[in-house]
């Protein structure tokens, strides 16, 4: 779909036209093409515009744009402003017009979704956008534009047709489970897709997550040669530079490689190191060849949810109360939540007009941990480090203000220590918080925003970084949110176009949920992968496996009042 500019008919202006959306990934042609002749100012800007998405041979395509000077002098920055679809190509006031006939002004007006950053990711925010440019007439009659800008600016729908985004791996800080990296690597030549993803893989992880995770790969590592296909089939990466490494540690980096990959090609990889298989006796690797990676982030299939109701503590299995004082009654419970392995519980007791937390094995007695407040969020747990550790943190907040991070002790109690959460709280109080189930990622629910922030520890503090507010401006009223996988949230709002949404980590996109059935407000969500979503409205519970199904009625919905939660 072209999209239409201004015509000579019409002097002042150029009306907004929506572009329709293009699924992620798809690819433009890119072949460059000489512009239409004879086109007006404010289209040349328009189709300057459009074509600045196209990053193949330098920017060839926008460059056609561009006068001669122009054309061989602008050098692109490393930052492109992604814009709303719907923008304005407009003339300038009279009195700011140039003295020469031969010259226009021409303001680009829209909104701006937020920035590719020069790691290749995306990050959200949202602000009026605008961009003078100067075009001139050539000697042959046609408009050239003559100050391109430092930072690209293109439309949403062309950054998309013409970026692909990839999940960069990389592992959480004290354990080998994989965190994805969202980035964005240019579509064409489609041959060096791989090429740019290692490239991407190689500099380490995204400015929002360094802190947050770690790379095997040791500093140094590179490619020795081009990463290419072979005759027969298989996709070479020549790395170099390793050094002595451990047999583990060379497994965690092919699976880095390979698990990267997979976005791009289906082509088996064969990974060398100087020349010599990356691990003896695996040179070319599939990605079913990769172990899993994940299953201390993932619960059990065994574990199929809890909810909260009137105090009490059900399984969503079969809605019948759990064993123990959380389901028999002995606590007045307002939420609570179950450890990844689904062994324990914390738990939010109201008492005398306070909350307080207690923590215990599952179907036990749960102590009293000396954290109180006037609120407490539901708790979440950070994941344990291996297969057989013991969950031993909990996460809450306490009067929207203080993040806590309660940590069990040696004797078996557990004592409180502050989270550094000033960034996050510059934003406004924080009503819902969950930790990603790899621990590298916190989703909160902030002043009825969501923000995502990354998990940065340090030796002996812990600190919120890097808060980013998705979709600022078209996401509001939120009031509960969940991990549906690792770089997917699933958010309950008031909002009665979109109760219910989805939404990508980087805040690119949102995708509402069908709304049918549901009865507004929706008050609580949960989520996990493999799972199927399920929602409390003002009638009870609801279930769906994803965006477009109708909202099926849960087998085992007690009450409007019923707050559901999957471990986490």
């Amino acid at each position: 779909m072209v999209l239409v500019g201004g015509c000579a008919g019409i002097p002042d202006e150029s009306q907004p036209v929506a572009v329709p959306q293009q699924e992620l990934g798809q690819i433009a042609n890119p072949d460059v093409q000489q512009p239409p002749r004879d086109l007006d100012p404010l289209t040349v800007v328009r189709d300057f515009v459009r074509a600045s998405a196209q990053p193949i041979s330098n920017n060839a395509s926008a460059r056609m744009y561009l006068d001669d000077g122009a054309s061989k002098n602008w050098q692109p920055g490393k930052i492109a402003n992604v814009i709303d679809d719907q923008f304005n190509t407009v003339y300038t006031a009279a009195q700011d017009l140039p003295a020469n006939p031969n010259q226009v002004v021409v303001m680009v007006r829209g909104t701006n979704l937020g920035t590719l950053g020069a790691d290749s990711s995306f990050l959200p925010s949202r602000s009026p956008f605008e961009l003078r440019l100067l075009v001139n007439k050539q000697s042959d009659g046609q408009w050239r534009i003559s100050n391109p800008p430092a930072n690209i600016a293109m439309p949403y729908s062309d950054f998309n047709a013409n970026y692909v985004r990839v999940p960069v791996y990389f592992f959480a800080q004290d354990s080998n489970t994989t965190v994805p990296d969202l980035r964005y690597v240019a579509g064409k030549p489609q041959s060096g897709l791989p090429a740019r993803v290692v490239s991407l893989l190689l500099s380490g992880p995204s400015d929002q997550l360094i802190g947050a995770v770690r790379s095997p790969l040791p500093e140094g590592t590179n490619t020795e040669g081009n990463v290419t296909t072979t005759p027969d089939g298989a996709l070479v990466v020549p790395l170099t530079g390793l050094g002595d490494q451990t047999p583990e540690v060379r497994k965690l980096i092919a699976a880095q490689i390979v698990l990267s990959l997979q976005a791009v090609t289906t082509n088996r990889v064969r990974l060398l190191s100087d020349g010599n298989p990356l691990v003896d006796g695996h040179e070319d690797w599939l990605f079913t060849d990769v172990p899993s990676y994940t299953s201390l982030a993932s619960p059990g299939a065994d574990l199929q949810g809890l909810m909260t109701v009137g105090g009490r503590i059900r399984s969503l299995a079969d809605g019948q109360p759990i064993n123990g004082p959380a389901g028999q009654g002995g606590y007045q419970v307002v939420s609570a939540a179950q450890s990844i392995d689904g062994r324990q519980l914390a738990i939010v007791e109201s008492d005398n007009g306070r909350q307080r937390l207690r923590i215990g094995p599952y179907g036990s007695a749960a102590q009293v941990v000396n954290l109180f407040g006037g609120t407490l969020t539901r708790p979440t747990w950070r994941p344990t480090a291996t297969a057989d550790g013991t969950a031993g943190e909990v996460w809450t907040v306490v009067d929207g203000q203080a993040v806590v991070r309660v940590l069990r002790t040696s004797d078996g109690g557990w004592t409180g220590q502050a989270v550094n959460a000033e960034e996050v709280l510059t934003v406004g109080p924080i009503t819902t918080l969950r930790l990603s189930r790899d621990g590298s990622r916190a989703a909160m629910v902030v002043n009825g925003q969501l923000v995502v922030a990354s998990v940065v520890r340090a030796q002996d503090s812990v600190t919120l970084r890097g808060p980013r507010i998705l979709q600022m401006g078209t996401l509001n009223g939120v009031v509960d949110v969940d991990w549906l996988g690792q770089d997917t949230l699933v958010a309950a709002t008031t909002m009665p176009s979109q109760p219910v949404v989805k939404v990508p980590i980087d805040g690119l996109r949102l995708d509402p949920f069908n709304s049918a059935n549901l009865t507004p407000p929706v008050t609580g969500i949960t989520a996990a992968p493999g799972r199927p979503i399920v929602v409390a409205d003002s009638s009870g519970l609801w279930t769906a496996s994803d965006v477009g199904e109708v909202w099926r009625p849960h087998p085992h919905s007690f009450s409007p009042r019923a707050a559901p939660f999957y471990p986490g």
